[in-house]
């Protein structure tokens, strides 16, 4: 069955992460995603680099695969000429560059609506393409820091975490979002737009719970793996070396459950822990027992034994435990993709499904830079051999 987003061609001159991960999103939901690089200015997620347990440009593949790859020097006048033949055939324009860059190339929202007049054009930056602070460069741990998301994150005694590829994630997501209400906006009026995506906002407004709590009086603080209402919550060792097991104890009667699991039924009554409130200000005495539990058990067992009992609880997984998840591959949230050198790698698939036989997801690798050279210069710009051969001579393409 056709993709949802079949049809849809992007120009794709994001890099880094969260604009390569939106793009990425919509390449698998079906859309036709051109990334433009050059071998003088390649993607820097390009470079390989020892990491998982090989030597590959691991999170370059992670948001390239299922795209297609052209080369076009965007230092050349005739390069940005270039590009903007490739934008008059698409629907989408995106570019995660610091606000002006693109307007400095020529290839600014003003410019590509020249050539397009209903192109939707998406820019992700830091802080947005507008503001005092629009010109900050920026990436994922500023992301959180700026938006509060890090001072709330981490333990209380120690200082706030730095949140890396599921802020750049996050904001894709959101990108993808707007990208696709823009597209919508276009198909009922005929009118494309300008799609401003700011990273910091993002995270700003995955705090703003915290934002009105301080609003009313409240101090917002970092709590680690405590949760303001339920005990015991958390994360807790288990056995073998650095093996730990989540778990979070809703209401009384999944307590007693838990209790009845560690074979402490003489806890279930004890009026330290009998109620929610009881537990919550008992919370420090509480960690102590399960840990004396959780420290005995296997993490993967104990979680079993948990689910059994109605508990929210599983192990802490380990990436390899992730890639190997007979659920996630069933549900192909986890594919074998071939790669440039024809080896088999586990990639992470779009996360949803679709009815009805829909099949969404990612059909090919990463691409090689400049592979879809043919497809893309030839078949959709029509361009001809002795066109294509002096661009390349002339470093246009290349």
């Amino acid at each position: 069955m056709t993709k949802p987003l079949a049809g849809i061609r992007i120009a794709d001159f994001t890099v880094h992460n969260a604009g390569p991960f939106c793009t990425n999103l919509l390449s698998q939901l079906g859309a036709e995603v051109i990334k433009i690089e050059s071998a003088m200015r390649p993607d820097a997620f390009r470079k390989p680099h020892p990491v998982y347990g090989r030597m590959g440009p691991a999170t370059f593949d992670q948001v390239a695969s299922t795209k297609l790859s052209v080369r076009i020097n965007l230092k050349k006048a005739d390069g940005i000429a270039l590009a903007k033949r490739i934008v008059t055939v698409s629907d989408i324009a995106a570019e995660s560059f610091r606000p002006g860059v693109m307007d400095r190339l020529g290839l600014g929202y003003e410019a590509l609506k020249a050539v397009k007049d209903d192109i939707v054009m998406l820019s992700v930056s830091s802080s947005g393409q507008s503001g005092p602070d629009s010109h900050f460069a920026g990436y994922a741990p500023l992301f959180g820091a700026w938006g509060g998301l890090g001072e709330l994150t981490g333990y209380a005694d120690g200082p706030p975490v730095e949140i890396r590829h599921v802020m750049d994630h996050t904001v894709g997501m959101n990108a993808a979002t707007a990208v696709m209400a823009a597209l919508h906006r276009r198909r009922a009026t005929g009118q494309g737009g300008h799609v401003d995506v700011a990273a910091r906002e993002v995270a700003a407004s995955l705090v703003g719970d915290m934002l009105l709590l301080a609003a009313a009086g409240g101090s917002p603080a970092r709590q680690g793996n405590a949760h303001a209402r339920m005990a015991p919550h958390g994360v807790y060792p288990a056995r073998g070396d650095d093996r730990w097991l989540a778990l979070a104890v809703t209401d009384d009667a999944e307590w007693r459950g838990l209790a009845a699991a560690m074979d402490r039924e003489d806890l279930a009554d004890d009026a330290r822990f009998a109620t929610e409130a009881a537990r919550k200000s008992n919370a420090q005495a509480l960690d102590a027992i399960v840990v004396e539990w959780t420290v005995q058990q296997d993490a993967n067992e104990a979680a079993a034994l948990l689910q059994h009992a109605g508990i929210g609880a599983h192990a802490s997984w380990t990436t390899p435990e992730i890639a190997g998840d007979a659920h996630l591959r069933e549900r192909r949230a986890i594919v074998e993709v071939a790669e440039p050198d024809g080896k088999l790698r586990a990639a992470v698939g779009v996360p949803m499904r679709l009815s009805k036989g829909a099949q969404i997801g990612i059909d090919r690798g990463t691409p090689k830079l400049g592979e879809h050279e043919d497809h893309v210069y030839g078949e959709l710009l029509g361009m001809g051999r002795d066109e294509r051969r002096a661009l390349e001579e002339a470093e246009v393409i290349y």
